[in-house]
């Protein structure tokens, strides 16, 4: 039953009440006067029926007055509550919000019959709003005091939900629009004009949202006639600071202002953030992800040199005016795997409103990317190693039949990171993380020549940006590979010298080495005249055959884990590996895989990655 239909119902009810009343009113005043002229009476009795008939002529004046007044009041009600169908379809085709210009804020200036009005419209109101929850429970509030109709008010009561003060009804509001689907075109655009950023970002790292909720970018200001985007790009990071910077830092930076080809290296300076959005950096990088939309590694650095500006909670709001969120939110459901995290990344970082930890740069969460209600039962972290990646290292073994099948589609038979595909979806209740960091076998192969990490430096940096994530909070189980067995272990020994970092110790419930080469590898050995090993990288010489760097680290490791709470599981390959093009070797021996003698395991697969 609609609103005008209601008062139609109420009106019918209690006007033929009103007519009864004046009815019985006239037939009293007209007996008394037959009685008053039916015989002569004595002057007590008339004295007595005079006083009778006045207070009956007062009464019936009163009755016969507030059953007007409150016809008109009602009637006055169903004129308020009932709208013109052809101006609400006119505007829904406008663009706008339309908002009432009049103020109702001024109850000085009317008097107490609109003061009695007032209280009688919010009465029914409420009596609507009752009833309307008891038979269908649309309303989750106090009824919309807006004229408009049924069907409106559920959009507007969220909106108004999605501002309130309590965080659990700004979440649930959230929800419950990521969840509608039966909206026209028109509201989704009016939440999207209408919602806070808080809002919108909740909607862009909501699974189900639907895409009409947020605005295109606002436009571009246009370019100057002597001037490209890549001379913008350089004159920006000719305008940064490059005292007190990371020699890899001012590296990328000297090579970005030679050539333009390299201008994206602008992504190795998150202490920069606010000198690049201060600069227009954001809008400039807006123009070359339009650019070069076709260029998948473009796309990434650029999504991640806005993943790390949005570590600064000062940047939130210029990020989400620039637009950003709404090309978020459209990449993160993309089947593009890396380019998704890469957005989940960056819109976790941007949610403050259920995600306390920060993902620095290099951690990536592979689930859950949205938000869910299903609780964190436990965390696993992938660490890849020599010649690695967060996702190529995890990849499904690129078969030419399965390529020749076209079956890339198939997320049940081929996947390019099967900790996001497949693990998440058996084990819905964890949380997925995985690391990236650069490493190169040759130092002519190195991305900066003069880059020299170590081991115990690398395990340092990651430790910290694991923190950050909150790493420890729940049990933790470890998966490494290559190298990045090493550092976990390298971690673990730290952490357990820091006694603020006691809960990763305390969490850790198991660890996985694939092909970890814990007492060295014969890589650095080899001397042929191969282009990859005529100068090995740094990481290569600390992986030599029972280097006492490795010894040490193993050792301290073994006596460290001998009285912990958490199980090992060691994975060794039995077949060679190609190194470039000419050499093949097994990098990770049995005897160098194994921690100890217990929870050994072969499997039939070459070093570079674990694939499945």
């Amino acid at each position: 039953m609609s609103i005008p239909q209601a008062m139609q119902g109420l009106q019918d009810h209690l006007v033929p009440d009103m007519t009864g009343m004046m009815s019985l009113a006239a037939c009293c005043v007209l007996s008394c006067r037959r009685i008053g002229t039916s015989t002569p009476l004595t002057k007590s009795h008339m004295m007595y029926w005079k006083d009778i008939r006045n207070v009956i002529k007062v009464t019936g004046s009163l009755i016969l007055g507030g059953s007007l007044v409150f016809t008109y009041e009602v009637l006055a009600l169903k004129k308020s509550l009932t709208l013109d169908t052809e101006v609400v379809e006119r505007e829904k085709m406008k663009s706008y919000i339309y908002v009432h210009t009049d103020s109702f804020n001024k109850p000085e200036n009317h008097g107490i019959v609109w003061q009695a009005r007032k209280e009688l419209h919010k009465a029914v109101r409420k009596v609507l709003a009752a009833s309307a929850k008891i038979l269908r429970n649309p309303f989750a509030g106090t009824f919309s005091t807006v004229d408009i109709e049924d069907h409106e008010c559920a959009m507007w009561l969220l909106l108004r939900k999605s501002q309130a003060d309590s965080r659990t009804e700004r979440i649930e509001a959230v929800q419950e629009m990521s969840n509608t689907h039966h909206w026209h075109d028109y509201q989704y655009r009016v939440i999207a004009q209408a919602c806070d950023p808080r809002t919108l970002i909740g909607l862009a790292r909501s699974k189900e949202s639907d895409l009409r909720f947020f605005l295109p970018p606002p436009p571009l200001p246009s370019l100057k006639e002597d001037s490209s985007i890549e001379e913008d790009l350089r004159q920006l990071l000719a305008s940064l600071p490059q005292t007190e910077l990371d020699e890899c830092i001012q590296y990328y930076t000297s090579l970005a202002l030679n050539e333009s080809s390299q201008s994206l290296a602008a992504q190795k300076i998150p202490t920069h953030c606010d000198q690049i959005e201060a600069k227009g950096g954001l809008q400039l990088l807006q123009r070359l992800h339009y650019l070069y939309r076709d260029c998948p590694k473009v796309q990434r650095n650029i999504m991640r040199i806005v993943g790390n500006m949005a570590l600064s909670e000062r940047l939130h709001t210029p990020i989400v005016r620039s637009g950003w969120v709404s090309i978020m939110a459209e990449t993160l459901k993309s089947h593009q795997i890396m380019e998704a995290s890469h957005a989940a990344r960056t819109l976790a970082n941007l949610d403050r409103e259920t995600v306390k930890e920060k993902y620095q740069d290099g951690v990536y969460v592979l689930h859950p990317q949205y938000r869910t209600s299903q609780p964190i039962k436990a965390d696993v972290l992938f660490i890849h190693g020599l010649m690695g990646a967060a996702f190529k290292t995890w990849r499904q073994h690129d078969s030419e039949k399965v390529l020749a099948e076209k079956d890339l589609e198939d997320e049940n038979r081929y996947t390019t990171c099967w900790p996001k595909t497949w693990l998440a979806k058996d084990c819905p209740a964890l949380r997925i993380i995985s690391v990236e960091y650069d490493t190169a076998l040759s130092d002519w192969r190195a991305r900066c020549p003069v880059e020299r990490k170590t081991i115990a430096f690398r395990s340092s940096e990651l430790l910290s940006k694991l923190t950050a994530a909150g790493v420890g909070d729940r049990p933790l189980i470890w998966i490494s590979h290559s190298m990045g067995g090493l550092l976990v272990k390298k971690m673990l020994l730290e952490a357990s010298k820091m006694p603020e970092l006691s809960t990763i110790i305390n969490n850790t419930r198991g660890i996985i080495f694939f092909s970890v080469p814990h007492h060295g590898s014969r890589l650095a050995e080899y001397s042929v005249n191969v282009r990859y090993l005529l100068f090995p990288s740094l990481e290569v010489k600390e992986l030599s055959k029972d280097s006492p760097a490795l010894k040490t680290l193993q050792d301290d490791f073994l006596e460290f884990a001998k009285d912990k709470n958490f199980q090992v599981l060691s994975f060794v390959e039995t077949q060679p590996t190609f190194i470039g093009s000419m050499l093949k070797l097994h990098i990770v021996p049995v005897d160098s895989a194994g921690i100890d003698c217990r929870n050994l395991l072969l499997i039939c697969a070459c070093e570079v990655n674990p694939h499945v």
